[in-house]
């Protein structure tokens, strides 16, 4: 990447017809692009994008030296290109299966952080206990029991982190067995088994469809944490067994505070750096999310792989129109078709409803300056790095391939992120350019600002800021800086949502299908 200290935007790929300002421009500003100036025909803001030469209408438009869409009209040099002269259009492109698997990055085996290792063997990053809701019918208990359990009640618990409800909107109103229930299933299992739930309680009503003995047996739990940290079955709490919420409520209390010694009876040990599951995600992205934050994320993702350990890519309709560029490292034809059947799922989906995938970028990303899909999802896929594509997994599948997996799930970040603690994620990095606030528990958010202005304006939600890159950094210097944050965070250092006690109402799982 070019040095962007003394630029006032940056040309990123030498065959781009366009580039992107790294400030906000005036009209009839001269910019200087190689050995060329373009004098601006109007103003152009930050991430915005701005054409070098003259583009005819139906010829494409590059960036990263990849289309993002299609000239709707002839632009003229200096031309700000956006929505009302840019659409994405229909175009082939070639997935060159398999046919650019890179070679394992270099090993890192001496880095490691201070984890909880679990009896299954996982290592978490943090030490909750759970309370899990089988149906939305008992979401509200679930908080109130969680409620009772304030910092001050938690205060002889230094080594818990805290009482977590996991409470959604879903659990009945489908078939049973059908693929709604499955779902609901592995995201529930899932955050059962998760590393950094030390113990849980399942709470139902008692006629839901997702019924918990099922859910027990279809997901084989069992409680990890315990007495001499041997494992045994889950404790269940229903509401109409018991006489109503009150009771429940009282009952579920109790529980907890059974659970909580053996909880706390835990201590942080040693473990490698290949113990990380990171999960990527990004939100309010904006015109520098795939030249800063991303590819920097993307820097850290190739080094947990270098140790051993496993990154996550994540939100599906946001590959769409860069998945070439994943097939092409897949390790296998088998992998790439994987997540081809994906995005022609996605398609037919989005059709099904009369909606098309580019209608992501949101109005957000728009005012942020993306124009298209294809540009928004080139700059998110450099959250994966430049590793083989190891697996393509389900929405909220247990990750079982070390190395860049891909997890199939929506671009709407809660039920994106739930999907990922739900697969195993014990760290989610999560970029943003227009500055999203996320957090979810149980599990730490690293927020990365794409730009400085951002970071400055919304410090007190952001923790690493990537926009140094508009400024001279580099991208190697910005993801190092990531890496050893993760592992930090990993440690139990405090992201910035956590000290400000967010991520109790972020838990989202993602059901397809009809609510009967």
């Amino acid at each position: 990447m070019p040095d962007c200290s003394r630029m006032q935007a940056i040309h990123l790929h030498p065959n781009d017809n366009i580039c992107v300002a790294i400030q906000n421009l005036s009209g009839g500003t001269g910019i200087q692009v190689g050995d060329r100036t373009v004098e601006l025909g109007q103003p152009v803001r930050l991430g915005h994008k701005i054409a070098i030469e003259g583009i005819a209408k139906g010829a494409p438009v590059l960036k990263y030296g990849q289309t993002i869409g299609f000239a709707t009209e002839a632009i003229s040099p200096g031309s700000w290109v956006h929505v009302h002269n840019l659409s994405i259009g229909a175009y082939e492109k070639d997935y060159a299966i398999a046919s650019e698997i890179p070679p394992a990055p270099a090993p890192i085996s001496d880095r490691t952080f201070q984890g909880y290792r679990r009896t299954n063997g996982t290592v978490g990053t943090r030490n909750y206990v759970g309370i899990i809701s089988s149906v939305n019918c008992s979401a509200s208990v679930c908080k109130q029991i969680a409620r009772r359990f304030t910092p001050d009640q938690l205060a002889d618990y230094a080594n818990v982190d805290g009482v977590v409800a996991l409470a959604h909107h879903a659990g009945c109103g489908m078939q049973y067995g059908g693929q709604a229930h499955q779902m609901l299933n592995r995201v529930l299992g899932g955050m059962a088994r998760h590393p950094n739930i030390g113990a849980y309680l399942l709470v139902g009503l008692g006629c839901e469809q997702g019924a918990i003995a099922n859910l027990i047996q279809d997901q084989g739990l069992v409680q990890l944490s315990g007495p001499g940290s041997s494992s045994r079955g889950p404790i269940v709490l229903t509401m109409q067994e018991l006489g109503g919420t009150a009771k429940t409520i009282e009952a579920g209390v109790q529980k907890i505070a059974e659970m909580l010694p053996r909880v706390n009876d835990v201590k942080r040990v040693s473990v490698p750096a290949s113990e990380i599951v990171l999960g990527t995600n990004c939100g309010g992205s904006d015109g520098n999310s795939g030249i800063t934050a991303n590819p920097a994320l993307g820097v850290a993702s190739d080094m947990i792989v270098a140790c051993g350990g496993t990154s996550i890519l994540t939100e599906t309709p946001e590959i769409f129109g860069a998945e070439h560029l994943l097939t092409r490292r897949a390790r296998s034809r088998e992998v790439a078709e994987k997540l081809i059947e994906r995005i022609r799922w996605w398609q037919w989906y989005a059709g099904l409803f009369g909606v098309e995938l580019d209608n992501n970028p949101s109005v957000g990303n728009k005012e942020g300056g993306l124009t298209t899909i294809a540009e928004k999802s080139l700059g998110a896929v450099a959250k994966g790095g430049s590793t083989a594509l190891m697996d393509v997994i389900q929405y909220a599948e247990p990750v079982r391939t070390r190395g860049l997996v891909v997890m199939d799930s929506p671009g709407y970040d809660p039920p994106s992120v739930t999907g990922l603690l739900a697969a195993g994620a014990n760290v989610v990095v999560f970029t943003t350019g227009r500055g999203s606030c996320f957090a979810c528990k149980p599990v730490p958010t690293i927020k990365v600002a794409t730009n400085t202005a951002m970071y400055e304006h919304m410090i007190d939600d952001m923790d690493v800021n990537a926009g140094g890159i508009l400024e001279g950094r580099s991208v190697e210097e910005v993801g190092r800086r990531i890496f050893e944050e993760i592992l930090a965070v990993a440690s139990g250092n405090k992201t910035k949502s956590e000290r400000l006690g967010l991520g109790d109402e972020e838990f989202m799982p993602w059901i397809v299908g009809p609510t009967l």
